[in-house]
């Protein structure tokens, strides 16, 4: 059963692709029949099955898809060839994307979130409980999960994992093959030229804390 119909007269254009507004044809979830969600592509964007939803003036186009119990809201877009699913919410300005052409397959899951103007792209993956706020961004295939925290100016790639109840915020930067868990914060001060970075082979994990213009930095050949 379809739970939902594109409504072909609101539309908008997004990258010469048309997007409709969404309309719900049945109760479930929090959603009521008739109720006017977000923008999608096609059928293929939004699954039919569990509560997920697109809202308010969300969009999602291209390959991705929104599934289980995910929520998309706000202004957020989901492109690509992304996933949102499980409990997972993506909202205010935040974007996860994964580009076609070279592969990219983002992917949000569990009870994350991503917001703000947050962005998860390539072949990054954000679950668990993690939460990605502000203007950081996860990409590459690095990972970030559990209870961990990316926000600020943040940035985590390359195939760094992030993970625990790690905090990275501010200015800082987790990549390579880096790991960042259990408490240990990173974080850089705005105004330097030098921010904090955790790199290469790198473990930053206890209750560690890198901060300032700091370079902690493992020996990728060891």
């Amino acid at each position: 059963m379809k739970k939902y119909k594109l409504d072909k007269k609101d539309y908008i254009v997004v990258f010469d692709k048309k997007l409709y507004r969404i309309i719900s044809l049945i109760n479930f979830g929090n959603i009521k029949k008739g109720e006017k969600g977000g923008f999608v592509e096609g059928f293929h964007n939004l699954s039919h099955s569990g509560n997920a939803w697109v809202h308010n003036n969300a969009q999602v186009y291209g390959k991705a898809r929104v599934h289980g119990n995910a929520h998309i809201y706000g202004n957020a877009y989901v492109h690509g060839n992304a996933r949102v699913y499980d409990n997972a919410r993506v909202h205010d300005k935040a974007r996860v994307h994964g580009k076609a052409h070279v592969h990219g397959n983002a992917y949000v899951s569990d009870n994350a979130h991503i917001y703000g103007d947050a962005q998860v792209y390539g072949n990054a993956r954000v679950y668990g409980n993690a939460y990605v706020s502000d203007n950081a961004h996860i990409y590459g295939d690095a990972q970030v999960y559990g209870e961990a925290c990316i926000y600020g100016e943040a940035c985590v790639y390359g195939e760094a994992h992030v993970h625990g109840e790690a905090r990275v915020h501010g200015y800082a930067y987790v990549h390579g093959n880096a790991l960042v868990y259990g408490e240990a914060y990173v974080y850089g001060e705005a105004y330097v030229h030098d921010n904090a970075q955790v790199y290469g082979k790198a473990r930053v994990y206890g209750y560690a804390r890198v901060h300032g213009n700091a370079h902690i930095y493992g020996n990728p050949h060891e």
